[in-house]
């Protein structure tokens, strides 16, 4: 059975309409996918989900003493390691 909307030559199947919609949905999903990916990335660059607060309170639970030059030295190495990921 093809069911026909419209008149005349403008007329589309009912299987091609759901096929449009299948084919819709999935290029939208696939889409935000990518789309909220870039967003994450890019918000964890500019927001590190370590900071050095949190980097010195780390290392005094285990025992070391946090000092300026070490902190910095870490937190330089991390962040050459995410610049290092996105290449």
């Amino acid at each position: 059975m093809n069911e026909c909307f419209g008149k005349g030559d403008e007329y589309v199947s009912t299987t091609a309409w759901v096929m449009m919609v299948i084919l819709g949905i999935v290029i939208g999903a696939v889409g935000g996918f990518f789309l909220a990916r870039r967003y994450m990335v890019k918000y964890f660059e500019e927001n590190p989900p370590i900071n050095e607060e949190m980097l010195r309170s780390m290392m005094m639970q285990m025992g070391q003493k946090p000092s300026e030059r070490k902190v910095k030295q870490i937190m330089a190495s991390m962040k050459a390691q995410s610049t290092k990921k996105k290449k």
